[in-house]
């Protein structure tokens, strides 16, 4: 197959797959090997973005994703009767920096950091599918680890977890929300 075709192929996959699809997968479909396919993801997310059309590539970690550019998201909610998300609190913010720059934390440690209970504040970061439990800490009790979700990524405009900077949480951080 020609590099096009394979574009072509990497680009039907992730519109049919709708949730984000990994190098891993992609690699196994084409029988190519990952680094290969990354690099021919990474220039068809390229093409694919110049054109600039109202859907976008995006890359989340290791996995490929289209999704409504920012500029016709009113459009699309109006379309799908979507109703549009409460912006997080303050309080939310604070919980989602700590468990994103210490992940995997507990909750007793996200508490300790803050000074205050979070247990409803997680919750709330749960429900929108922000952060999700990622284990036990082996310790007595066996406290839930959370981290962070290809939501929150997406939502952050971050393409990876490892990527995550004070800079681009403060980007998007409300005002007054201290660090």
């Amino acid at each position: 197959m020609e590099i096009k075709q394979y574009q072509a192929a990497i680009e039907a996959i992730v519109f049919a797959g709708g949730e984000p699809v990994g190098a891993a997968r992609l690699a196994q479909v084409l029988e190519l090997n990952e680094e290969t396919v990354i690099r021919i993801a990474d220039d068809w997310m390229h093409d694919f973005n110049a054109r600039g059309g109202g859907v976008m590539a995006v890359k989340l970690d290791d996995a490929y994703q289209l999704c409504t550019r920012k500029d016709y998201a009113a459009y699309v909610r109006t379309a799908m009767d979507i109703r549009r998300n409460v912006p997080l609190s303050q309080a939310a913010m604070e919980v989602l920096a700590i468990i994103a720059y210490n992940q995997p934390a507990t909750k007793a440690f996200v508490e300790q950091v803050r000074g205050v209970d979070c247990g409803a504040v997680l919750q709330g970061l749960l429900t929108k599918n922000l952060v999700e439990e990622k284990g036990r800490l082996e310790l007595p009790g066996r406290p839930l680890l959370y981290g962070t979700t290809p939501t929150f990524l997406r939502s952050f405009s971050i393409s990876a977890r490892s990527s995550r900077s004070s800079i681009a949480l403060r980007r998007s951080r409300p005002k007054g929300l201290r660090r």
